[in-house]
């Protein structure tokens, strides 16, 4: 009976800790216009993430095309509302190919930044070295 109780206790840990776990999911479509200053590229794309609020990753899928020269390098930025700028936060490669996907760990601060709509991201190209695409990540309903 003590083994037994042992064991339905152990599953009422392991499915509560389940319960608690949340995932946020977030959006956007890479458009020249969202750039700033909005550019003249051929590009679009759009980028997908999830937020595993429990071991702060955030795993992310960026999609690209139509580029009509070389694409340099892409980033998720932050912090900063759509319209502003801001600095790189996380860096998703040189010459980088689509799609793009990779998981990084977050601060409690970067993790309240996304959150809040402040973090975007863009794709460079040879033509438009300061952003070719840009799309603000927000969470998803």
């Amino acid at each position: 009976m003590l083994r037994r109780s042992l064991v339905l206790a152990s599953f009422a840990v392991v499915f509560a800790g389940a319960a608690s776990a949340a995932t946020v999911r977030f959006h956007t479509a890479l458009t020249p216009a969202a750039e700033v200053p909005p550019s003249k590229s051929t590009g679009s794309g759009e980028a997908n993430a999830m937020l595993d609020t429990v071991t702060h990753e955030l795993t992310y899928d960026v999609t690209f095309q139509g580029f009509a020269s070389q694409v340099t390098a892409a980033h998720i930025h932050g912090p900063a509302e759509a319209g502003k700028n801001a600095g790189v936060v996380v860096p998703l490669g040189n010459t980088p190919t689509s799609p793009i996907h990779g998981t990084v760990k977050l601060t409690p601060e970067q993790e309240q930044q996304l959150t809040s709509g402040q973090w975007y991201v863009n794709v460079h190209s040879k033509n438009n070295p300061s952003g070719a695409i840009r799309g603000q990540l927000t969470q998803m309903k």
